[in-house]
């Protein structure tokens, strides 16, 4: 959000360079004009997964699992509580779960939703305007945006912009949060546990934004083994591997995907992201195919693990792993919504 807004900091993780820090709860009124001005908790803008300490986690893993009873009918009363509020949907890539379950998110707790999809296309971007421009107009008709954009730093760049939240729903090749902490909750609601897990991430580590805020966000733990599988095309960048390396955390690249789904408690497989690629067509199909978890790797797999993947799937997983117990990348999506719900309720009206 725009710096002109006040805040009272409840706590403020430790500064990491190059970033945009900010306390992730603040006291604040709701913006100027609305029917409603209650001074409450808030959760900061969602920019980017370093943003947030183990207390902020916590926080948000409580309010998912409170958000699991109201989806299910259970806190009827509840679910109204961001009735009157109006959320924007600004999506210039493609997407499924993160569009619909954002917008299922703000309906289950009672708000409505402003929508635009493939934005690049059918909206005034199309005709040369800014995003900032884009920002500003929308702001005046919403209370809270959410932000899919085709260039790495776009949410941050809205952030800056806004008087209000703004949620980075994918930026590019550079993070997405939201999807890093479902993962998170996901890992926690599957193992039980976020100390001490071993964890494979698998596929296209280059490109992958996925992975990328999660490698920031599991950093946040004690004891975290991460092995790096990938075609030597789309490896992980040192960046991320310099950033696990400050924090403590060990990290191993690996060629052999059977040794190292012998090892963990999560694999992470991705898809090799052909819209990357650009016109080198070539080296897509060199990557594609490479690392494929299918029965093979369920049979080396330990029995307590899980296999997670921010879909959509192409072929990197077999459709005959679906009917395993372990594999959670369904029900990961689905914790989409809890976690989604979570953010909307805290960057609204506060716990």
């Amino acid at each position: 959000m725009a710096a002109a807004r006040a805040t009272l900091p409840l706590f403020v993780p430790s500064p990491t360079p190059q970033l945009r820090t900010f306390s992730p709860f603040s006291l604040s009124a709701r913006r100027a004009g609305s029917a409603r001005v209650a001074a409450s908790l808030r959760l900061g803008d969602v920019i980017e997964a370093q943003q947030f300490d183990r207390d902020a986690l916590t926080e948000i893993f409580e309010v998912a699992r409170e958000m699991e009873a109201v989806e299910r009918g259970s806190h009827v009363a509840r679910s109204r509580v961001l009735e009157g509020y109006l959320m924007a949907t600004l999506f210039y890539e493609p997407s499924t779960r993160t569009r619909l379950s954002f917008e299922a998110a703000m309906r289950r707790l009672g708000g409505e939703v402003l929508t635009t999809e493939n934005a690049r296309e059918f909206s005034s971007a199309a005709k040369g305007e800014t995003l900032e421009d884009t920002i500003r107009t929308v702001e005046g008709y919403s209370d809270i945006i959410v932000l899919r954009h085709f260039e790495s730093g776009a949410a941050s760049r809205a952030a800056d912009t806004a008087n209000i939240p703004v949620i980075n729903a994918g930026d590019g090749p550079g993070q997405h949060p939201t999807q890093a902490l479902l993962d998170v909750y996901t890992i926690k609601r599957e193992i039980g546990a976020l100390d001490g897990i071993k964890l494979g991430l698998v596929g296209d580590l280059a490109n992958g934004r996925t992975v990328r805020s999660l490698a920031y966000l599991i950093a946040k733990y004690q004891n975290i083994k991460i092995y790096f599988v990938s075609p030597n095309v789309v490896k992980m960048k040192d960046d991320i591997k310099e950033y696990l390396t400050s924090q403590g955390v060990e990290w191993e690249e690996s060629s052999d995907l059977l040794e190292v789904a012998s090892k963990c408690d999560v694999i992470y497989q991705t898809r090799i992201q052909k819209e990357r690629f650009g016109e080198r067509v070539d080296l897509y199909e060199a990557a594609r195919g490479k690392y494929i978890v299918d029965k093979k790797v369920l049979d080396v797999l330990p029995k307590h693990a899980v296999i997670m993947h921010p879909l959509p799937r192409l072929d990197e997983i077999t459709v005959d792993v679906d009917s395993d117990p372990r594999a959670a990348y369904f029900r990961q999506a689905k914790n989409g919504l809890y976690i989604r719900m979570a953010l909307l309720k805290l960057l609204l009206v506060g716990r």
